[in-house]
């Protein structure tokens, strides 16, 4: 009898990330030019349970805590960015489930292929008998391509238009879930980096979404008490786009070290490795990435310990989390830089596995986890002063 998903322990879901790894470095050219994962690599992910890995061990999942969860993405990620990256979001989008009634949940991620993409964007939900009547367009719904439902985060309006707001003013926000066979798909996803990610746009027109397929993702609604549970999606994001980043990063400095090795430059009196700058520029760069790391994976473990003991994440450890996520993205986009830089003309051809990371990581770079802001938001609020936004922590 094989074991269950909660018999399996974190470092056999590591093992399974890297002997996937080599299938994915072969798949590469393919999920790059078909602009999404193909049908080999989604079958090989949900074979291995990679997504589900923070799903709830009540539905089958793995439930892993962060710092066990973060490593698997970033060994996803040295082989291949764009499946991380689906990987990633589609494991955020799977916390829902903690929200949600069991049936809905089982329903939605009772099977094999049950898998949840969305994007950001505007729309609104009216409050109609039994349910909910959406009508939004979203966009970089990552994963899109190869998901069985999407999902929207939407304001909520009485029938008559009138807003819901809570006691304090802020308006009301549900996630609102639906089979991907509900929304009409547009193909916008045409960049220069993560191209396999499929983040197309979806939108729904005055579509009827049950009460049982929407949820609010705050505490007093929680079905599942399990600690993960004590995290939100917004910090495991933060956190797994982080170990995206560090796994394109480390990807780029081993392929790098690997061409110093033999490569001797035009001109030049012996080996790239020979090279005085060359050795100083490895040495920092490989400084920089296990600094972030350590910094990433020491304060997530630290925090698990202690919302292990007093039940909830603080505004600290919320801060800290965005801190030491933004710092590792930004330390490994200054590696990958460092890397394709030092390997000169070498980077610039499409058979040498830099320019694909090169692109990749400027792609993780310009998206919302990648944002300078993020620093100004924690430095605000380390120097005493309210942070101009809260949202995204």
């Amino acid at each position: 009898m094989g074991l269950t998903m909660a018999e399996i322990s974190p470092a056999d879901y590591l093992r399974r990330a890297r002997e996937l790894a080599p299938g994915l470095v072969a798949a590469a050219d393919q999920i790059e030019h078909g602009r999404e994962l193909p049908e080999a690599v989604v079958d090989a992910l949900v074979e291995r349970g990679l997504f589900r890995l923070l799903l709830p061990r009540s539905l089958g999942g793995a439930e892993l805590l962060p710092a066990d969860f973060v490593p698997i993405i970033e060994e996803i990620a040295k082989a291949d960015a764009s499946t991380a990256w689906c990987l990633n979001q589609a494991s955020g989008c799977s916390m829902t489930a903690a929200y949600l009634e069991r049936d809905a949940a089982c329903e939605i991620f009772g099977g094999p292929r049950g898998i949840l993409a969305w994007g950001p964007g505007p729309g609104t939900a009216r409050v109609v008998e039994g349910g909910y009547r959406v009508s939004a367009s979203w966009s970089f719904a990552s994963g899109s391509h190869n998901a069985s439902w999407l999902g929207c985060h939407v304001p909520i309006v009485e029938a008559d238009g009138t807003p819901c707001l809570h006691a304090g003013g802020s308006p009301v926000v549900r996630t609102m879930l639906f089979p991907k066979s509900s929304a009409k798909m547009t193909d916008i996803w045409h960049v220069i980096g993560l191209k396999g990610t499929g983040s197309d746009r979806f939108s729904v027109e005055d579509l009827f979404v049950p009460e049982q397929h929407s949820a609010t993702r705050d505490d007093d609604t929680r079905r599942e008490k399990g600690l993960l549970y004590r995290f939100s999606s917004l910090q495991l994001y933060a956190a797994g786009f982080a170990g995206v980043a560090m796994g394109i990063a480390r990807g780029m400095l081993d392929a790098f070290v690997e061409l110093a090795r033999d490569k001797v430059p035009f001109r030049s009196g012996g080996a790239l490795r020979d090279n005085h700058l060359i050795q100083s520029q490895v040495a920092q760069a490989e400084a920089r990435l296990s600094a972030a790391r350590a910094f990433l994976l020491g304060s997530l473990e630290e925090i698990t310990g202690d919302v292990a003991c007093v039940g909830h994440i603080t505004l600290d450890q919320r801060m800290t989390v965005r801190l030491a996520s933004t710092f590792a993205i930004h330390q490994s986009l200054q590696v990958v830089d460092t890397a394709y830089h030092a390997a000169g003309s070498s980077a610039i051809f499409e058979e040498n596995p830099f320019e694909r990371r090169f692109r990749d990581m400027h792609t993780v770079s310009q998206q919302l986890q990648g944002r300078q802001e993020h620093f100004e938001t924690v430095g605000q609020y380390l120097l005493g002063l309210d942070p101009n936004s809260l949202m995204w922590l």
